[in-house]
Protein backbone atom coordinates (compact mmCIF):
# COMPACT_ATOMS: atom_id res chain seq x y z
CA UNK A 1 0.00 0.00 0.00
CA UNK A 2 1.55 3.75 -0.92
CA UNK A 3 2.08 5.74 1.56
CA UNK A 4 -1.14 8.23 0.20
CA UNK A 5 -3.32 4.97 0.29
CA UNK A 6 -2.28 3.98 3.57
CA UNK A 7 -3.19 7.83 5.07
CA UNK A 8 -6.28 7.00 3.26
CA UNK A 9 -7.38 4.00 4.72
CA UNK A 10 -5.53 5.05 8.40
CA UNK A 11 -8.76 8.46 8.27
CA UNK A 12 -11.29 5.35 6.72
CA UNK A 13 -10.59 3.32 9.59
CA UNK A 14 -11.25 6.17 12.23
CA UNK A 15 -14.36 7.19 10.66
CA UNK A 16 -15.71 3.27 10.90
CA UNK A 17 -14.41 3.38 14.76
CA UNK A 18 -16.16 6.65 15.17
CA UNK A 19 -19.49 5.46 13.67
CA UNK A 20 -19.41 2.10 15.49
CA UNK A 21 -18.65 3.87 18.93
CA UNK A 22 -21.54 6.44 17.78
CA UNK A 23 -23.97 3.76 17.10
CA UNK A 24 -22.94 1.92 20.24
CA UNK A 25 -23.59 5.38 22.30
CA UNK A 26 -26.74 5.80 20.75
CA UNK A 27 -27.77 2.55 21.18
CA UNK A 28 -26.87 2.61 25.31
CA UNK A 29 -28.90 5.81 25.57
CA UNK A 30 -32.15 4.50 23.51
CA UNK A 31 -32.10 1.53 26.10
CA UNK A 32 -31.44 3.86 29.04
CA UNK A 33 -34.35 6.32 28.50
CA UNK A 34 -36.66 3.26 27.19
CA UNK A 35 -36.15 1.95 30.52
CA UNK A 36 -36.52 5.02 32.31
CA UNK A 37 -39.99 5.27 30.66
CA UNK A 38 -40.75 1.98 31.36
CA UNK A 39 -40.36 2.69 35.29
CA UNK A 40 -42.09 5.63 34.86
CA UNK A 41 -45.31 3.67 33.59
CA UNK A 42 -45.28 1.04 35.76
CA UNK A 43 -45.18 3.56 39.00
CA UNK A 44 -48.40 5.07 36.76
CA UNK A 45 -50.15 1.92 36.65
CA UNK A 46 -49.08 0.61 40.56
CA UNK A 47 -50.68 4.45 41.37
CA UNK A 48 -53.55 3.75 39.40
CA UNK A 49 -54.31 0.41 40.53
CA UNK A 50 -54.11 1.23 43.95
CA UNK A 51 -56.63 4.00 43.62
CA UNK A 52 -59.00 1.77 41.71
CA UNK A 53 -59.11 -1.54 43.69
CA UNK A 54 -57.90 0.24 47.09
CA UNK A 55 -54.81 -1.96 47.29
CA UNK A 56 -52.51 -1.06 50.49
CA UNK A 57 -48.78 -0.89 50.55
CA UNK A 58 -48.94 -4.78 50.77
CA UNK A 59 -49.25 -5.08 46.95
CA UNK A 60 -45.99 -3.78 45.79
CA UNK A 61 -44.20 -6.80 47.50
CA UNK A 62 -46.76 -9.39 45.50
CA UNK A 63 -46.10 -7.94 42.58
CA UNK A 64 -42.38 -8.41 42.98
CA UNK A 65 -42.74 -11.61 43.56
CA UNK A 66 -45.35 -12.77 40.95
CA UNK A 67 -43.31 -10.29 38.04
CA UNK A 68 -39.74 -12.41 39.31
CA UNK A 69 -42.19 -16.00 38.34
CA UNK A 70 -43.53 -14.85 35.49
CA UNK A 71 -40.82 -12.71 33.63
CA UNK A 72 -37.60 -13.86 35.75
CA UNK A 73 -35.50 -12.28 38.95
CA UNK A 74 -33.55 -9.14 38.41
CA UNK A 75 -32.97 -6.01 40.73
CA UNK A 76 -35.73 -4.44 38.77
CA UNK A 77 -38.65 -6.02 40.23
CA UNK A 78 -37.09 -6.12 43.83
CA UNK A 79 -40.26 -4.54 45.96
CA UNK A 80 -37.72 -1.77 46.41
CA UNK A 81 -37.31 -0.58 43.35
CA UNK A 82 -40.75 -1.16 42.55
CA UNK A 83 -41.61 1.59 45.20
CA UNK A 84 -38.90 4.07 43.77
CA UNK A 85 -41.05 3.35 40.20
CA UNK A 86 -43.94 4.51 42.68
CA UNK A 87 -42.25 7.40 43.66
CA UNK A 88 -40.63 8.06 40.49
CA UNK A 89 -43.84 8.68 38.98
CA UNK A 90 -45.73 10.47 41.78
CA UNK A 91 -43.69 12.76 42.51
CA UNK A 92 -42.80 13.88 39.27
CA UNK A 93 -46.37 14.00 37.81
CA UNK A 94 -47.86 15.92 40.12
CA UNK A 95 -50.18 19.01 38.55
CA UNK A 96 -48.09 21.74 41.16
CA UNK A 97 -45.20 20.06 40.10
CA UNK A 98 -44.86 20.14 36.11
CA UNK A 99 -46.76 23.71 36.42
CA UNK A 100 -43.68 24.57 38.75
CA UNK A 101 -40.95 22.75 36.83
CA UNK A 102 -40.09 25.68 33.99
CA UNK A 103 -37.62 22.79 32.12
CA UNK A 104 -36.98 25.14 29.25
CA UNK A 105 -35.91 28.15 31.15
CA UNK A 106 -33.59 25.89 33.49
CA UNK A 107 -32.27 24.35 30.35
CA UNK A 108 -31.38 27.34 28.68
CA UNK A 109 -28.46 27.65 30.73
CA UNK A 110 -26.50 24.84 29.75
CA UNK A 111 -26.40 25.26 25.91
CA UNK A 112 -23.14 24.78 25.13
CA UNK A 113 -21.44 21.79 22.70
CA UNK A 114 -19.70 20.14 25.42
CA UNK A 115 -22.85 18.38 26.59
CA UNK A 116 -23.24 14.41 26.73
CA UNK A 117 -26.71 14.78 25.43
CA UNK A 118 -28.64 17.34 24.01
CA UNK A 119 -31.24 18.91 26.10
CA UNK A 120 -32.27 21.79 24.18
CA UNK A 121 -35.68 19.76 22.74
CA UNK A 122 -36.72 19.47 26.38
CA UNK A 123 -40.08 20.38 27.08
CA UNK A 124 -41.23 18.54 30.33
CA UNK A 125 -39.86 17.09 33.16
CA UNK A 126 -41.27 13.42 32.24
CA UNK A 127 -38.32 14.10 29.09
CA UNK A 128 -35.87 15.43 31.36
CA UNK A 129 -35.89 12.40 33.68
CA UNK A 130 -35.88 9.73 30.98
CA UNK A 131 -32.57 10.70 29.98
CA UNK A 132 -31.11 10.77 33.48
CA UNK A 133 -29.52 7.01 34.54
CA UNK A 134 -31.73 5.37 36.78
CA UNK A 135 -29.08 5.43 39.63
CA UNK A 136 -28.75 9.61 39.62
CA UNK A 137 -33.09 9.75 39.11
CA UNK A 138 -32.87 7.86 42.37
CA UNK A 139 -30.13 9.83 44.15
CA UNK A 140 -31.90 12.61 43.73
CA UNK A 141 -35.19 12.02 44.42
CA UNK A 142 -33.85 11.04 47.90
CA UNK A 143 -31.84 13.54 48.66
CA UNK A 144 -33.26 16.92 47.34
CA UNK A 145 -36.78 17.76 47.50
CA UNK A 146 -37.24 21.51 46.00
CA UNK A 147 -38.18 20.74 42.31
CA UNK A 148 -36.38 23.56 40.95
CA UNK A 149 -33.20 21.89 42.74
CA UNK A 150 -34.10 18.75 40.94
CA UNK A 151 -34.31 20.65 37.55
CA UNK A 152 -30.76 21.70 38.03
CA UNK A 153 -29.11 18.39 39.34
CA UNK A 154 -31.05 16.35 36.79
CA UNK A 155 -29.84 19.00 33.81
CA UNK A 156 -26.67 19.15 35.14
CA UNK A 157 -25.75 15.76 35.34
CA UNK A 158 -26.96 15.26 31.83
CA UNK A 159 -24.61 17.76 30.53
CA UNK A 160 -21.44 17.19 32.34
CA UNK A 161 -22.11 13.22 32.47
CA UNK A 162 -21.91 12.92 36.54
CA UNK A 163 -21.43 9.61 38.32
CA UNK A 164 -23.66 9.10 40.97
CA UNK A 165 -20.85 10.02 43.46
CA UNK A 166 -20.03 13.21 41.52
CA UNK A 167 -23.30 13.61 41.66
CA UNK A 168 -23.48 13.04 45.55
CA UNK A 169 -20.99 15.23 45.82
CA UNK A 170 -22.18 18.18 44.46
CA UNK A 171 -25.61 17.77 46.34
CA UNK A 172 -23.83 18.05 50.08
CA UNK A 173 -21.49 20.78 48.32
CA UNK A 174 -25.18 22.70 47.83
CA UNK A 175 -24.02 23.02 43.90
CA UNK A 176 -27.92 24.64 43.48
CA UNK A 177 -27.75 27.06 45.47
CA UNK A 178 -24.73 28.75 44.82
CA UNK A 179 -25.42 28.79 41.45
CA UNK A 180 -29.04 30.23 41.78
CA UNK A 181 -28.10 32.63 44.62
CA UNK A 182 -24.22 33.46 44.80
CA UNK A 183 -23.40 35.07 40.47
CA UNK A 184 -19.99 34.07 39.01
CA UNK A 185 -17.69 37.29 38.37
CA UNK A 186 -15.23 36.84 35.27
CA UNK A 187 -14.15 38.54 32.48
CA UNK A 188 -14.58 36.25 29.80
CA UNK A 189 -16.90 38.05 27.65
CA UNK A 190 -14.27 40.29 27.38
CA UNK A 191 -11.39 38.36 27.45
CA UNK A 192 -11.94 34.97 25.49
CA UNK A 193 -13.71 34.76 21.67
CA UNK A 194 -17.15 34.07 21.12
CA UNK A 195 -17.00 30.02 20.86
CA UNK A 196 -15.32 29.60 24.07
CA UNK A 197 -17.54 32.06 26.36
CA UNK A 198 -20.16 29.33 27.31
CA UNK A 199 -18.00 26.66 28.44
CA UNK A 200 -15.49 28.87 30.17
CA UNK A 201 -18.62 30.18 32.07
CA UNK A 202 -19.66 26.61 32.81
CA UNK A 203 -16.07 25.61 34.13
CA UNK A 204 -15.79 27.91 37.02
CA UNK A 205 -18.65 28.32 40.34
CA UNK A 206 -19.57 30.99 42.36
CA UNK A 207 -18.74 29.51 45.55
CA UNK A 208 -16.27 26.48 46.00
CA UNK A 209 -16.51 24.07 49.19
CA UNK A 210 -13.45 22.88 50.40
CA UNK A 211 -14.97 21.42 53.73
CA UNK A 212 -12.87 18.25 52.81
CA UNK A 213 -9.86 20.13 54.35
CA UNK A 214 -11.28 19.96 57.90
CA UNK A 215 -9.30 22.78 58.83
CA UNK A 216 -10.68 24.59 62.06
CA UNK A 217 -7.70 27.20 62.36
CA UNK A 218 -5.67 29.83 61.35
CA UNK A 219 -3.63 28.99 58.04
CA UNK A 220 -1.68 29.73 55.65
CA UNK A 221 -2.13 30.19 51.69
CA UNK A 222 0.74 27.73 51.72
CA UNK A 223 -0.98 25.56 53.66
CA UNK A 224 -4.48 25.38 51.97
CA UNK A 225 -2.41 24.81 49.00
CA UNK A 226 -0.79 21.60 50.26
CA UNK A 227 -3.54 20.85 51.46
CA UNK A 228 -5.53 21.23 48.37
CA UNK A 229 -2.37 19.03 46.94
CA UNK A 230 -2.79 16.22 49.02
CA UNK A 231 -7.10 16.08 48.43
CA UNK A 232 -6.38 16.53 44.31
CA UNK A 233 -8.91 13.62 43.92
CA UNK A 234 -11.75 15.07 46.05
CA UNK A 235 -10.58 19.21 44.48
CA UNK A 236 -11.08 17.74 41.35
CA UNK A 237 -14.70 16.51 42.09
CA UNK A 238 -15.26 20.04 43.66
CA UNK A 239 -13.60 22.16 40.41
CA UNK A 240 -16.14 19.94 38.22
CA UNK A 241 -15.59 18.14 34.57
CA UNK A 242 -12.54 18.43 32.59
CA UNK A 243 -10.42 18.88 35.04
CA UNK A 244 -6.52 17.68 34.68
CA UNK A 245 -4.10 18.14 37.77
CA UNK A 246 -0.36 19.30 36.38
CA UNK A 247 0.96 20.38 39.61
CA UNK A 248 0.96 23.27 42.58
CA UNK A 249 3.81 25.76 43.11
CA UNK A 250 4.17 25.33 39.20
CA UNK A 251 7.31 27.03 38.53
CA UNK A 252 7.94 29.85 35.99
CA UNK A 253 10.81 31.68 35.12
CA UNK A 254 11.39 35.29 33.68
CA UNK A 255 14.87 36.52 33.33
CA UNK A 256 16.78 36.05 36.76
CA UNK A 257 13.06 36.25 38.46
CA UNK A 258 10.66 32.91 39.79
CA UNK A 259 7.28 32.85 40.09
CA UNK A 260 5.03 30.01 41.03
CA UNK A 261 1.27 28.65 40.67
CA UNK A 262 -0.63 27.68 43.31
CA UNK A 263 -2.04 25.03 41.71
CA UNK A 264 -1.93 24.20 37.99
CA UNK A 265 -4.24 22.46 35.87
CA UNK A 266 -5.53 21.59 32.10
CA UNK A 267 -9.03 21.77 31.02
CA UNK A 268 -9.66 19.15 28.59
CA UNK A 269 -12.81 20.30 27.35
CA UNK A 270 -11.72 23.56 27.25
CA UNK A 271 -8.21 22.57 25.35
CA UNK A 272 -6.36 25.50 28.12
CA UNK A 273 -4.12 25.38 31.01
CA UNK A 274 -5.91 26.74 34.01
CA UNK A 275 -4.18 28.77 36.98
CA UNK A 276 -5.78 28.85 40.46
CA UNK A 277 -4.37 31.40 43.30
CA UNK A 278 -5.20 30.44 46.65
CA UNK A 279 -5.79 33.46 49.03
CA UNK A 280 -6.41 33.76 52.50
CA UNK A 281 -7.35 37.10 53.24
CA UNK A 282 -10.43 39.43 51.58
CA UNK A 283 -10.17 39.99 47.78
CA UNK A 284 -8.05 42.88 46.66
CA UNK A 285 -7.62 44.07 42.70
CA UNK A 286 -3.66 43.63 43.13
CA UNK A 287 -4.63 39.79 43.32
CA UNK A 288 -5.99 40.39 40.08
CA UNK A 289 -3.08 42.17 38.30
CA UNK A 290 -0.79 39.33 39.79
CA UNK A 291 -2.99 36.94 38.19
CA UNK A 292 -2.77 38.44 34.76
CA UNK A 293 0.94 38.40 34.90
CA UNK A 294 1.50 34.83 35.58
CA UNK A 295 -1.52 33.90 32.96
CA UNK A 296 0.81 36.09 30.43
CA UNK A 297 3.59 33.75 30.97
CA UNK A 298 1.87 30.63 31.00
CA UNK A 299 0.94 31.34 27.33
CA UNK A 300 4.16 32.61 26.62
CA UNK A 301 5.90 29.84 27.98
CA UNK A 302 3.44 26.71 28.65
CA UNK A 303 0.65 27.39 26.21
CA UNK A 304 0.78 25.05 22.83
CA UNK A 305 -0.04 26.05 19.41
CA UNK A 306 -3.31 24.27 19.35
CA UNK A 307 -4.11 25.33 22.83
CA UNK A 308 -6.74 27.72 23.86
CA UNK A 309 -5.95 30.73 26.15
CA UNK A 310 -5.33 29.94 29.40
CA UNK A 311 -7.67 30.85 32.28
CA UNK A 312 -7.09 31.79 35.67
CA UNK A 313 -9.46 31.69 38.67
CA UNK A 314 -8.48 33.54 41.86
CA UNK A 315 -10.30 31.96 45.32
CA UNK A 316 -10.82 33.87 48.38
CA UNK A 317 -12.29 33.78 51.12
CA UNK A 318 -14.88 36.87 51.12
CA UNK A 319 -14.47 39.61 48.31
CA UNK A 320 -16.90 42.87 47.58
CA UNK A 321 -18.74 42.36 44.33
CA UNK A 322 -18.63 45.38 42.74
CA UNK A 323 -14.73 45.63 44.03
CA UNK A 324 -13.98 42.54 42.06
CA UNK A 325 -15.92 43.68 39.23
CA UNK A 326 -13.83 47.14 38.65
CA UNK A 327 -10.44 44.88 39.07
CA UNK A 328 -11.92 42.53 36.50
CA UNK A 329 -12.10 45.59 33.67
CA UNK A 330 -8.74 46.38 33.55
CA UNK A 331 -7.36 42.80 32.78
CA UNK A 332 -6.21 41.29 29.40
CA UNK A 333 -6.75 37.70 29.98
CA UNK A 334 -10.07 35.48 31.58
CA UNK A 335 -10.25 35.58 35.04
CA UNK A 336 -12.87 34.27 37.39
CA UNK A 337 -13.08 35.23 40.73
CA UNK A 338 -14.98 32.96 43.34
CA UNK A 339 -15.42 32.56 46.83
CA UNK A 340 -14.40 29.41 49.07
CA UNK A 341 -15.58 27.70 52.11
CA UNK A 342 -13.79 25.81 54.73
CA UNK A 343 -16.06 24.28 57.20
CA UNK A 344 -19.06 24.86 58.64
CA UNK A 345 -18.47 22.84 62.01
CA UNK A 346 -16.93 24.26 65.44
CA UNK A 347 -13.36 22.47 66.43
CA UNK A 348 -13.77 19.66 68.61
CA UNK A 349 -12.05 21.57 71.16
CA UNK A 350 -14.70 24.11 71.11
CA UNK A 351 -18.04 22.01 70.72
CA UNK A 352 -20.40 22.61 73.86
CA UNK A 353 -18.02 26.02 75.08
CA UNK A 354 -19.71 28.36 72.79
CA UNK A 355 -23.88 29.14 73.15
CA UNK A 356 -26.53 27.44 70.96
CA UNK A 357 -28.71 28.86 68.91
CA UNK A 358 -31.30 29.14 70.88
CA UNK A 359 -28.93 30.65 73.79
CA UNK A 360 -28.41 33.79 71.22
CA UNK A 361 -31.69 34.57 70.50
CA UNK A 362 -32.78 34.62 74.21
CA UNK A 363 -29.39 37.11 74.76
CA UNK A 364 -30.54 39.37 72.10
CA UNK A 365 -33.43 39.62 73.44
CA UNK A 366 -32.42 40.60 76.35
Amino acid sequence: MKPAQAKDYKAFVNDVAQLVQHSRSYAANTVQQTANLTYWEIGKLIIERQARYGWGAAIVDKLSADLQKKIGTGQSWSPRNLRLMRQFYEEYSQPAVTKSANVKQLVSHFKSSNMKQPVSHLKNIKQLVSIVPWGQNILILQKVKDIQARLFYLTATIKNGWSRSVLLHQIKADAYSHFSIHPKQHNFDLALPENLLEQARESIKSVYALDFLDINQPFSERNLEARLAENVKRLLLELGYGFCFIGNQYRLTLGKKEYFIDLLFYHRILKCIAAIELKTVEFEPEFVGKLDYYLQLVDDQLKQPDDNPSIGILLVPDKDHVEVEYALRIASKPIGVAQYKISKQLPKGLKGMLPTKAEWDNILKL
